[in-house]
């Protein structure tokens, strides 16, 4: 074994933001409307993204449509549990490529704060030959905080 094919843990990336929905509607709005809000720039798909999905069970798929009708999974669903937590595998290497050996989870926790509003917390934990990289691209303005200012805006709105 290479120095090369270690894998690496990185610090995980946590983000949070406040919507102004109950618990139930901001984890609706992020599980079965991701395609109103994921940018539809963040896709390895070769023709434009007709619909995200992400499969409301355990072991179900995160995956996008195009509009061609090729598919592309993006990872699975480690927990559902409505409305409070939902935990991802995502398999995108820091090439932007899928890639079978990153052991990346993406934690969301959906946390009543006060009368109808939900503090949204996410924890990306990344495991992968490049992790340091792969956090660094997701902890940038073009990763989760510009996704969860996406998610905000149509949570909230």
């Amino acid at each position: 074994m290479t120095n090369t094919s270690l894998k690496i843990k990185a610090a995980p990336v946590r983000k949070s933001v406040r919507v102004n929905v109950p618990p139930a509607r901001a984890f609706e709005v992020f599980t079965a409307r991701i395609e109103n809000w994921w940018p539809p720039t963040h896709t390895l798909l070769k023709s434009p993204v007709a619909t995200t999905i992400i499969e409301p069970f355990v072991d179900g798929r995160w995956y996008q449509i195009g509009e061609d009708k090729s598919e592309i999974d993006n990872g699975k669903v480690l927990a559902w549990e409505p409305p409070t937590r939902l935990i991802l595998s995502w398999r995108l290497n820091s090439k932007l490529e899928i890639d079978d050996a990153v052991e990346s989870e993406i934690e969301v926790n959906f946390v009543a704060d006060g009368g109808h509003a939900t503090r949204v917390e996410l924890e990306h934990r990344i495991v992968a030959v490049d992790a340091e990289a792969m956090r660094q691209a997701v902890d940038s303005p073009n990763g989760w905080s510009g996704i969860l200012e996406s998610y905000m805006r149509v949570a909230s709105g």
